[in-house]
């Protein structure tokens, strides 16, 4: 079997692609606004506050999860999110030194 082209790249090169790709969507940079605002919510108060399905939320905020810029709990039937300030911390710091190293045009 041969390689997937992932396994062509770094660690590092993988997790930021996964991150930047998690907020690909005005979707999610709405549900990031919503957390950073209220600083935890519930899935059901973020879906009263967007024009999207409580399904289709629950998938950005998964896709979110897992790229490691939120952090969620189960309490009971609710699952509340927060964002993961360390994992957030760490891709700003890396977009800002790919953006700021090195000579550009």
């Amino acid at each position: 079997m041969g390689l997937t082209k992932s396994e062509l790249f770094t660690d590092y090169q993988n997790k930021l692609a996964l991150m930047a790709k998690a907020l690909a969507h005005p979707a999610r940079i709405a549900i990031l606004e919503a957390l950073i605002k209220k600083g935890r919510c519930v899935c059901s108060e973020i879906v009263d506050e967007l024009p999207l399905s409580q399904s289709t939320v629950s998938q950005h905020l998964k896709a979110m999860k897992e790229a490691g810029l939120l952090k969620g709990e189960t309490d009971g039937p609710y699952r509340c999110y927060c964002l993961d300030t360390e994992n957030c911390k760490k891709l700003l710091d890396s977009i800002k030194t790919m953006f700021t190293s090195g000579n550009c045009c």
